[in-house]
C-alpha cells in the first residue's frame, strides 16, 4: 500500500507541476475550449504512459551508453517548443483562433512526450526509484505506467479547466492577446535550462 501511495504522489507532483504540457494544454483550453482540446490531453496521458513502458524495457540506458542521443532529442525539443511559443504569440483572440488556427491533437500530444525534456527525465525517474530487478519489476512497471495514466488525466486536466475559466474571463480581445504572449514567452523561459545543457555538451564533446 505504502508503495503504490509513494507512486501515486510522485506522479501527482510530477503531472501538475507547470511545464510544457500544461502550458500547452492551458493555452488550448482557452483559445479552443475544452471539447477541442481534449484530443491533445489524452495524446499527452497516452503518450506519457506508452514512454513510461519503454523506458522500463530498458530503452533510459541507451543514454548512457551513447550520450549524443540526450543531446539529439534537446535539440529537437527545443525546436518543437520554440515552435510552438510561436504559434501561441500569434493567437488573437478566441474567435480568430479558432477560424484560423486548428488546436494540438492526439497525435502531436503524444509524439512531443519523445522530445520533452521533462517527460525523460519524470519517466527515467520513476522507472529508476520505484522498481527492482527481479521477479517484481514487471509488475512494478505495469503499476507505475498504470499510475501515472490514471494520475495525470485530472491533474493536467486541471490545467485545460483553467484555461476554459480564463476563456470566459479574458473576454477583452487585448487582455486575450497579452496572456497568449505571455504563455508563449513561459514557454521561451522552459527552453533556457535545456539550451543551456545543449551548450555545455556541445562545449564537452569539442575539447
Amino acid at each position: 500500500m505504502e508503495y503504490m501511495v509513494s507512486i501515486a504522489l510522485f506522479a501527482i507532483s510530477a503531472s501538475v507541476t507547470p511545464g510544457p504540457n500544461n502550458i500547452m494544454v492551458m493555452t488550448s483550453g482557452l483559445n479552443f475550449g475544452v471539447r477541442k482540446s481534449l484530443p491533445l490531453l489524452t495524446g499527452i496521458c497516452v503518450g506519457f504512459t506508452v514512454m513510461l513502458l519503454v523506458v522500463s524495457l530498458g530503452v533510459g540506458h541507451l543514454f548512457t551508453l551513447f550520450p549524443q542521443l540526450s543531446l539529439i532529442i534537446k535539440v529537437v525539443g527545443t525546436a518543437y517548443l520554440l515552435y510552438l511559443a510561436w504559434l501561441i504569440s500569434r493567437s488573437g483572440s478566441v474567435d480568430s483562433s479558432t477560424q484560423k488556427a486548428k488546436p494540438l491533437g492526439f497525435l502531436k500530444g503524444a509524439i512531443f512526450q519523445w522530445v520533452n525534456a521533462k517527460a525523460w527525465v519524470v519517466a527515467i525517474g520513476a522507472i529508476s526509484s520505484f522498481t527492482t530487478i527481479g521477479e517484481q519489476y514487471t509488475t512494478q512497471s505495469l503499476a507505475i505506467a498504470t499510475t501515472f495514466f490514471l494520475v495525470s488525466f485530472p491533474c493536467v486536466g486541471i490545467w485545460l479547466m483553467f484555461g476554459t475559466f480564463l476563456q470566459q474571463t479574458l473576454k477583452n480581445n487585448n487582455y486575450l492577446i497579452w496572456f497568449n504572449m505571455s504563455m508563449s514567452v513561459l514557454l521561451l523561459l522552459s527552453v533556457f535550462p535545456v539550451i543551456a545543457d545543449i551548450r555545455q555538451q556541445l562545449i564537452a564533446s569539442w575539447q
